[in-house]
C-alpha cells in the first residue's frame, strides 16, 4: 500500500515514516510534503492509496488540510480507486475534525495514536471505512445530525481566517498573552498583534474579551 505523508514538521514526517517502516512493512511511504501546494503536487503526481494529512498547513490560500482535500479530492490511484485521506493532527478541536471530514477525509486520528493503531487506521481507510479516535467520533455524529446547520455556520466564519489566524485566535481566546502566543508558534509579538487585529476585523469583533466569548459559544476552547 502506497502512502504520502503531509505535515509541515519534518521531524513528525520522519517519525511516522520510521514507525510505519518498523511496524507495518506492507505500508510504503512513497512521498512527503510540507505545505499545501507541495501536497497537491505530490498527491496528484504519485496518486497514492492513502494520504496522511495534517490539518494545519502553510501555503496555498490558507485553507490548510481542507484545501488540499478540495484540490485533490477527485484524484484516483493508478488502479482507478479514489485516493483516501486520513487526517493526522495534534488538534482534537471539533471544528478541525468537522472541517476536514466535510472536505472529504475518511477519518481523523490524533498524533497521540500509537504506531499499530495508526497502521490499522490507514488500512481501514484504504478499504473505505471511516476511522476516528474515540473522542472525536461524537463530533462527527453531532455535525452530520441535528447540529449540521450550526456547524456550517461556524465553518463559514472560520473560512474567513487563514490557518495561522485560526491558531492565533484559539490561543488568544484561551487567555494566552501575545508573548506566549509568539513563543508557542515561533513568531514575533508584532506578528501576533497583526494576526489578532486581522482576526477581530474579519469576525467583526472589537476586543479579546469578545473573541473569547465568540470562541466559547462555538465550543472552541
Amino acid at each position: 500500500m502506497r502512502l504520502v505523508l503531509v505535515d509541515d514538521h519534518r521531524m513528525v514526517r520522519t517519525g511516522v515514516r520510521s514507525e510505519l517502516r518498523d511496524l507495518a512493512p506492507d505500508l510504503h511511504v512513497v512521498g512527503e510534503a510540507g505545505d499545501v501546494d507541495e501536497a497537491v503536487a505530490v498527491v496528484t503526481a504519485l496518486r497514492p492509496d492513502v494520504v496522511l494529512l495534517d490539518v494545519h498547513l502553510p501555503g496555498g490560500a490558507g485553507g490548510g488540510g481542507a484545501e488540499v482535500l478540495r484540490r485533490c479530492g477527485a484524484t484516483r490511484t493508478s488502479e482507478d480507486r479514489p485516493v483516501r485521506f486520513l487526517a493526522l493532527s495534534v488538534s482534537d478541536a471539533a471544528q478541525d475534525v468537522i472541517r476536514v471530514i466535510r472536505a472529504g477525509a475518511r477519518g481523523y486520528v490524533t498524533k497521540s495514536v500509537d504506531g499499530d493503531a495508526l497502521a490499522d487506521a490507514v488500512r481501514r481507510v484504504a478499504d473505505g471505512d471511516a476511522v476516528f479516535s474515540p473522542r472525536l467520533a461524537g463530533f462527527v455524529l453531532d455535525a452530520f445530525g441535528t447540529g449540521a446547520a450550526d456547524v456550517a455556520a461556524v465553518d463559514d466564519e472560520l473560512d474567513r481566517l487563514t490557518a495561522r489566524e485560526q491558531e492565533v485566535m484559539r490561543l488568544i481566546a484561551r487567555g494566552y498573552s501575545y508573548k506566549d502566543v509568539g513563543a508557542d508558534l515561533f513568531i514575533s509579538v508584532k506578528t501576533v498583534e497583526t494576526h489578532v487585529s486581522s482576526v477581530l476585523r474579519k469576525l467583526q469583533l472589537s476586543s479579546r474579551h469578545e473573541l473569547t466569548r465568540w470562541a466559547a459559544e462555538r465550543r472552541m476552547l
